[in-house]
């Protein structure tokens, strides 16, 4: 995949068909695998969206290897939230 560039994902938080925040984060540490980065990139854009993190499941592995990008649902999240939706993409 990425190996030698930095990722950056877009997050967006919906409620129905409304967007209510996005917000777009970089990261890039050589010394860590593509899955590290992506973790590290996650969690500073769930941080920057002042938003809890939320459980990464098969479906979201899944779905960001064959889309570039996946959902998170309520029942993902430890902490009650006031969206219904968050998007996360990977931009190339």
């Amino acid at each position: 995949m990425a190996e030698g560039k930095p990722i950056k994902l877009e997050g967006k938080l919906f409620r129905g068909n409304l967007m209510l925040r996005s917000q777009e984060v970089e990261f890039h540490n050589p010394d860590l695998t593509f899955t590290k980065n992506l973790e590290k990139c996650l969690v500073d854009l769930c941080h920057g969206l002042e938003v809890p993190i939320p459980l990464w499941l098969e479906k979201n592995t899944r779905e960001f290897a064959r889309f570039h990008q996946t959902l998170f649902f309520d029942g993902q999240f430890t902490e009650p939230i006031a969206f219904d939706r968050f998007q996360i993409r990977w931009i190339e």
